[in-house]
Order: structure tokens, then C-alpha cells, then sequence
């Protein structure tokens, strides 16, 4: 089966500062990859490449066969983007905005209609559909926002910290659903700080650290043979392993 992603050679740099060095990568239709590194690794960068919103890039990006920079609107076409913010037009009702969504991807009316009742009604939110979301918690509007990401079922879905703002049904209905959209063959690139939920959804954890990819490979792979949780593993190859002290030493610095 050839991969529904490849990248080569990806670079990236704002001015002096390389955010991207050499990335190559396949990933393949099916798969829940879990792509983690700590703050400013590269992670958001590379999504943003993938989604077509950096494009000053060095290397070469294929997505289902196209490469990404000559055929940007079909390959967005095919992904379900969904960040940890984003700008909701909160003055609208999520049905406006969904319908709104939904014709940027060219869906009939009826089928945006239908979509966005049964997705919003599997997060309890139905009863707001028609209610301006600038009255919406957090964690409403990033269901609206999920909705939104997911609305054209889209067959690859890139994922930036989804779980923002959600509470704790919620977190468990995105979990099940990504094992669901994985079931259809779907491809779910998936970014998060949350190591738990990583550990458990991922099919194979890609970790990026200064750039570069330091480990790649199932949480048994990255284990080789210990019993460490991904936490413990991110944080050997990434801080050496010495947030213990770290963190006493910053309590102690709060008394002096």
C-alpha cells in the first residue's frame, strides 16, 4: 500500500532560525499518527505546511498522490484541518457557520444540514444551533470547531491539540471517534501535549525535537523493552529525563 503522505526532505526557516530540518516521513491510509515534540519542535509548523498554510518551504510534500504545492486546492479539498484555535465568527449561529464551512467544500445545502444536526447532536449541542456563539464556553466552541473540520468527511484530518477546552465526555466521545474514523481508512495526523491520550490512539508515535525527528515507531518500539510510559520516554529524549529536578529547583527558587 503506497502512503497517503510523503515528505522529503522538508526545511523550514524564519530568517536565522531553522524551525524544520530534513523531515522524511510516510505515513500510510489507515494509520493514527501521534506526532509530539516539546514547544517550538516544529510540530505546528509542519501541520501548517501540510494544510496548505505555510508554503515557503524547501523539500517536496505529496498527499494522495499530488504534490502539494501544484495542486494546493485539491489537496485541501481531501483535508479535515482542526487547530486548537481558531477564529469561529462568533457573532454566528453554528448553523450559519457550518453552512458557511460547508460551501467553501461545494456540499448541497441538505447535506450541510443534516451533517452539522447529527454531529452537533452527538455533542450534546444541538439545542444550540441556533444560538450566537459568542456566548459559547471554550469547550463549545471547539466542538463547533471539530464539527467544522469534519463537516466534507474529509480522508485525511490533521489535528492540532483538539482536546482544548473539552470536558471529559467529550474527550472520551473524540477518542472513540478517531478509532472510528480510522475503521474507514481515514488518516488522523494527530498533535498533542497530551501524552496519555497519544499513548493510547496512536497506531505509531512520531516525536520531533529542534527540527528534526528523534523517534519514530509504535509505543513498544519506543519503549525498546521497558515498561516506560510515552511521558517518560518524551521527556528522556527531550530533556534528559531531569524534570525532578527542575521542578525543585523551581520550587526552591520561589523561596528565596
Amino acid at each position: 500500500m503506497p502512503p497517503i503522505i510523503t515528505i522529503r526532505r522538508l526545511n523550514k526557516q524564519y530568517g536565522e532560525k531553522i524551525v524544520l530540518k530534513d523531515i522524511n516521513l510516510d505515513i500510510y491510509p489507515g494509520q493514527i499518527i501521534g506526532y509530539i515534540g516539546p514547544n517550538g519542535a516544529g510540530k505546528s509548523t509542519t501541520v501548517k505546511i501540510l494544510t496548505g498554510i505555510i508554503q515557503d518551504y524547501t523539500g517536496d510534500v505529496t498527499v494522495d498522490g499530488k504534490n502539494l504545492r501544484e495542486s494546493i486546492l485539491e489537496v485541501k479539498s481531501k483535508v479535515g484541518y482542526i487547530p486548537e484555535l481558531a477564529e469561529l465568527y462568533d457573532l454566528l449561529t453554528p448553523r450559519e457557520y457550518l453552512a458557511f464551512v460547508g460551501k467553501l467544500y461545494h456540499l448541497p445545502d441538505s447535506v450541510i444540514e443534516e451533517r452539522s444536526r447529527k454531529m452537533l447532536e452527538s455533542f450534546s449541542l444541538l439545542g444550540n444551533i441556533d444560538q450566537r456563539m459568542d456566548s459559547f464556553s471554550k469547550g463549545m466552541k471547539q466542538k463547533v470547531l471539530i464539527t467544522s473540520g469534519l463537516l466534507h468527511n474529509p480522508s485525511i484530518v490533521i489535528m492540532d491539540e483538539p482536546l482544548s477546552g473539552l470536558d471529559a465526555n467529550a474527550v472520551i466521545l473524540i477518542k472513540e471517534l478517531l478509532q472510528a474514523l480510522k475503521q474507514e481508512g481515514k488518516t488522523i495526523f494527530y498533535c498533542s501535549h497530551m501524552m496519555d491520550v497519544v499513548e493510547k490512539v496512536s497506531d505509531r508515535i512520531v516525536l520531533i525535537n529542534n527540527g528534526g525527528i528523534i523517534a519514530d515507531g509504535t509505543i513498544d518500539e519506543l519503549r525498546e523493552s521497558s515498561a516506560d510510559s510515552l511521558e517518560q520516554i518524551f521527556s528522556r529524549l527531550t530533556s534528559g529525563g531531569n524534570q525532578v529536578q527542575k521542578a525543585d529547583d523551581l520550587a526552591a527558587a520561589m523561596n528565596r
